[in-house]
Order: C-alpha cells, then structure tokens, then sequence
C-alpha cells in the first residue's frame, strides 16, 4: 500500500520556522522523486518543492531562499525546512510523487501514476 503521510504542520507568528515531513512507503518506482505543493483557501493548488531521484533540488520563486527541501533514508523521509514564514504561506501543505518527477532547477513536472498525501495545515499568524 502507497502511503505519503504528512506531519508538522501548525499555527506560527510570520518571521517563525516550522519543519514538515513526508513520510513514504509502499511506492512502486525505483528510485523517485517528492514534491511539495500547497493549496490555500480559495486557490489553486500550486508546487512549492520538488527533489528528484538525483536530488536535484526546485523551489517556487515565492520561497526560495526561505524554504529547503532535503531527505533521509533514500527519501523515505522527505522534509520540507520553512523559514521567515509569511502570512501568505497559510496553506495545506501536501507530499507528492509519481511514476516519473522531473526536476530541474527552474521546473518540476510530474508524469505518469501519481499519488498525494492527505496534507498538514500551516498557518501563520500576522
């Protein structure tokens, strides 16, 4: 059973710091990609973070030098560190993956069968 299991979301003052994490088992690709997306109220879903299989890193140009995304345990454990959090951060933060992750350091793209956490809340107060 695929399972992306979000954890570490919260409640945090804009300049505050949170970790999340992504959980993964049960994926079926050698060697994949994670991705981070957020979705807040009233809009579209949108990417945040990707790591490649090669850890080639991606990050929106809305939390670039705020957000780093890194691994553990040949990304079993993906984490996404954030940093000089903003109100316009508040969102539900989700894990991501999918047969094929292209990263490249100004895209991610996800191609083929995909598979989504559940998501965290982070909010952050003004």
């Amino acid at each position: 059973e695929v399972q992306l299991v979000e954890s570490g979301g919260g409640l945090v003052q804009t300049g505050g710091s949170l970790r999340l994490t992504c959980a993964a088992s049960g994926l079926p690709f050698d060697g994949y990609g994670i991705g981070w997306f957020r979705q807040a109220p009233g809009k579209e879903r949108e990417g945040v973070s990707c790591l490649s299989s090669t850890n080639t890193t991606w990050y929106a140009g809305s939390v670039k030098g705020r957000f780093r995304i890194s691994s553990a345990n040949a990304k079993n454990m993906v984490y996404l560190q954030m940093n000089g959090l903003k109100p316009e951060d508040t969102a539900v933060y989700y894990c991501a993956s999918a047969a094929i992750v292209a990263v490249t350091t100004v895209s991610c793209d996800f191609y083929g069968s995909k598979y989504w956490g559940k998501g965290t809340l982070v909010t952050v107060a003004s």
